[in-house]
């Protein structure tokens, strides 16, 4: 076999960014920007990851924002190794029976028979990020959170051009969005703005200002969380302003797995985190990355792989705090599930009743410093526009992360109040040698732990460069049994496939997901994005 395939396939006609101060890879430029600016001024790689969060806010808003959750992995200048989560959970009121009659009395079905929305106001979790920024900031970066939201600010209130697979994205706007506060804010005549064409997000403008003035407990104390709570309550959710007001972030313990003589760092439940280690565990049993890069060999055992580990993955994680999740992430466990792989296709199902669902969108930035601060920072509203609820005259939009919940009183993760849902969001750390670290993830949904996956492998097992990792044709398996592909793949690749018993399906780039990567050694940083986003890595 040929450790090094064919490297010069660099569909996007990028290479890896290299610098010597820092770096930040994020899906928009003008975030990557702002990000730099904050490394520029004096800021470390923390500052930089929140204010690049804060200006996908208003450049990406239908992936992210204040009224969704966030996460991070991270490696600091001193060596630690830590994991932060700042994710709500469901509503004090939000019992099972309860949520079961308000959907029964929405859609007309026995309640017995519900199950939950995927968007609008029953959708609507606790959101994380406000608090998730102000902590991060005061614990591990030297800028205020008045200093990081000011790109943001500048952006929402001045205005900036809409880029263009962006511009894509907020179509959705325009039938998602009923309310007349959130159509003239979110479109400009009823419409989504075009490429280039020129966005201003007054309301979000304005309530980032308070924040920044008065500190993220402006947005879950007081008049601001009123009027959240009211927004939410007043369309049939359960959300109250004492839910916000209880909220607070956390540092949770990260879990790992060595693969190819690389540690490999996830967040635990009630995050996926366990999705993408188990897979990678059951393929080093089968040495998938043992065959030969342009092989369906390779693409079948990678496949099967993470095709169990989103069965036990969607069956067992949950909110730890409510129900005990196995130690799906164990050697010992993968060699079991990767004696059950066969020569053709299994029949696992990597959904079933009760499953998340299975497309999302977010946003993913990593960010590399000087000094030895890695961050994968990840935040995200779910769906396109969350759930679709907009705070009228906040610009805030709601995510929709309770629609990951289940009605079923049986499954580990049913609906509970203060319950935290299953979260597709994993930010990914690598540590490939002592002094030798990246920051890296894929975002979308199901294709989060699928990206990882694949990444890793393009960069452990077939000897990448970043950029060359990114770009790299990707599969897709899908709820309903499918495979999906781009259509990059060598020819005659599909065809032994489908003999293998998969079902292959051509898929468009959009969906596999949009990954970046900077990484961090011997006193350089590096980075990547790829070309299914309008990202980039920018580096100084």
């Amino acid at each position: 076999m040929d450790p090094n395939p064919d490297l010069d396939r660099f569909d996007s006609r990028r290479s890896t960014a290299y610098a010597r101060n820092g770096m930040v890879a994020t899906s928009q430029p003008l975030a990557a920007q702002a990000g730099v600016a904050a490394l520029r001024e004096g800021g470390n790689a923390f500052d930089a990851a929140v204010t690049t969060a804060a200006a996908l806010n208003v450049v990406e808003p239908m992936s992210t924002g204040i009224g969704g959750d966030a996460f991070a992995l991270y490696r600091t200048a001193d060596g630690d190794v830590g994991a932060f989560r700042s994710c709500g959970g469901a509503p004090a009121d939000a019992t099972l029976g309860t949520v079961r009659e308000r959907v029964a009395e929405r859609s007309g079905v026995d309640p017995v028979e519900a199950t939950m929305p995927g968007a609008g106001p029953l959708a609507v979790t606790v959101p994380g990020t406000v608090r998730g920024w102000e902590r991060l900031l005061a614990d591990h970066g030297r800028r205020s959170l008045s200093a990081a939201l000011g790109p943001a600010i500048e952006y929402a209130t001045e205005g900036f051009p809409v880029s263009e697979v962006i511009a894509d994205m907020w179509t959705v706007a325009e039938t998602l969005f009923t309310d007349d506060d959130a159509r003239e804010e979110y479109l400009l005549d009823g419409r989504s703005p075009e490429p280039g064409e020129v966005m201003r997000l007054p309301d979000l403008g304005g309530t980032l200002s308070t924040i920044a003035t008065e500190g993220a407990d402006a947005f879950y104390e007081g008049p601001l969380a009123d009027r959240i709570a009211e927004a939410v309550r007043e369309r049939g959710g359960l959300l109250a302003a004492t839910d916000l007001a209880d909220f607070e972030p956390e540092y949770v313990d990260p879990v790992s797995t060595t693969y190819r003589g690389a540690e490999v760092y996830e967040l635990p439940p009630n995050n996926q985190g366990l999705v993408a280690l188990e897979a990678l565990n059951v393929a080093a049993e089968l040495d998938a990355g043992g065959y030969d890069y342009d092989s369906a060999e390779r693409v079948h055992y990678f496949a099967e792989s993470l095709k169990r580990a989103f069965h036990d993955g969607h069956h067992y994680i949950t909110d730890p705090e409510f129900e005990d999740v196995p130690a799906l992430g164990s050697k010992s466990y993968a060699a079991e599930r990767a004696a059950t792989v066969g020569d053709r296709a299994g029949s696992v199902s990597i959904g079933g009743p009760g499953a998340p669902p299975e497309d999302g969108d977010t946003v993913l930035l990593t960010v590399a410093d000087d000094e030895g601060n890695v961050v994968s920072f990840i935040n995200s509203i779910f769906g396109h526009f969350g759930s679709g609820v907009v705070v009228p005259g906040t610009g805030i939009t709601l995510q929709n992360r309770g629609s990951s919940f289940s009605l079923d009183p049986d499954h580990p993760n049913r609906i509970e109040p203060g319950k935290r849902p299953f979260h597709t969001l994993i930010p990914g750390l690598v540590q490939f040698d002592r002094d030798d670290w990246a920051a890296f993830g894929v975002m979308g949904g199901y294709m989060q732990p699928q990206g990882h996956l694949q990444v890793l492998a393009n960069l452990l097992d077939y000897g990448m460069p970043l950029q060359a990792a990114m770009d790299a044709p990707r599969w897709r398996y899908r709820e309903d049994g499918s495979l999906a592909v781009e259509d990059r793949f060598p020819e005659g690749l599909l065809p032994k496939l489908a003999r293998r018993g998969h079902e292959v399906v051509i898929q468009p780039p959009s969906a596999f997901g949009g990954g970046q990567i900077t990484r961090l050694t011997e006193g350089v940083v590096s980075g990547a994005t790829e070309p299914r986003k309008d990202g980039t890595a920018a580096g100084f």
